[in-house]
């Protein structure tokens, strides 16, 4: 039996420094807006600062999953604190799930009764929220693509870049023509843009938790390309499943041919399970005769 190890350091660890730059970035300007709103009387400005703040808890909880996850492993727990990633990934996801209702529901409501916004100051500062937004956005695009952790913040940028254009959108529309309506009928396309892609982030969440097969792994071709290892007659309990965002790993059985060697055989299997598949963690048991039958899952 062998493992193999490639675990130095999860995928949201090697983004640390550009997701530490969008939290600074984000809360300095969610007291911007804070005073903003307070300044120019904008309920628009600070309904904005309340999402704002959602994306200060839900970046500042990105980075302490990450710090979690750097916790060297404990015999208690013995892959370290990788699942504290998946587990900040999920309640962004519920976060914003329950923002993107509130939005919806906030814009049913000013359809109903649509107040006056002070639209010229609005402007002003939705414009720098915009901008800060952005370069969040710049930063966090290619850990994205790499951590369910990124991808969660990543969506909490992008939500509220969102919700700046549209507030400047509503400004605009409100400044040069006095139709009210045009905050809410903004709020609600941003609302609806936002809920299928937390759905997806949410979706993708649980199926990590409940250990389901890693969705670059095709457990199916994996199995015939194991049998194709010169040595290897049979394959049976092959799982595979993500530690974290970029560590995914695997166990399986393999019996031995007649004759076939047992280092041999290992050191193939390994090579190719690593090699040829984005599997990070490999745990490899080689067996002979009879004893597959003794196991309860195939």
């Amino acid at each position: 039996m062998s493992g193999s190890h490639g675990m130095s350091g999860s995928a949201a660890s090697r983004n640390k420094r550009q997701l530490t730059i969008v939290f600074f970035l984000t809360l300095t300007y969610l007291l911007a807006e804070v005073v903003g709103g307070f300044w120019t009387g904008s309920l628009a400005l600070l309904a904005d600062a309340g999402h704002m703040l959602t994306d200060v808890a839900g970046v500042g909880l990105a980075l302490l999953a990450i710090r979690f996850g750097e916790k060297p492993a404990t015999p208690q727990r013995t892959y370290g604190y990788y699942r504290f990633e998946i587990l900040a990934a999920l309640t962004n996801a519920v976060v914003l799930i329950l923002i993107s209702i509130y939005i919806l529901y906030e814009a049913y409501l000013r359809f109903r009764n649509p107040p006056q916004v002070e639209s010229g100051q609005m402007l002003w500062i939705a414009g720098l929220g915009l901008a800060v937004n952005l370069a969040g956005m710049y930063l966090l695009r290619q850990g994205k693509d790499e951590s369910l952790n990124m991808k969660g913040a990543y969506f909490e940028v992008l939500s509220d870049m969102l919700t700046s254009i549209g507030v400047i959108a509503a400004g605009i529309i409100m400044l040069t023509t006095g139709w009210y309506y045009a905050d809410p009928l903004l709020s609600a396309g941003i609302g609806l843009f936002i809920l299928p892609r937390t759905w997806a982030l949410l979706k993708e969440s649980v199926n990590v938790l409940l250990e389901g097969t890693p969705a670059d792994i095709n457990l199916e071709e994996l199995r015939q390309g194991l049998l194709q290892v010169p040595g290897v007659a049979a394959v049976h309990d092959l799982h595979a499943w993500v530690l974290t965002s970029g560590v995914n790993a695997l166990s399986a059985h393999v019996v031995l041919a007649e004759a076939a060697g047992h280092e041999e055989v290992l050191t193939r299997a390994q090579a190719y399970v690593t090699g040829k598949h984005s599997i990070q963690h490999a745990t490899i048991q080689v067996e002979r005769g009879d004893v597959a039958r003794h196991e309860t899952h195939l």
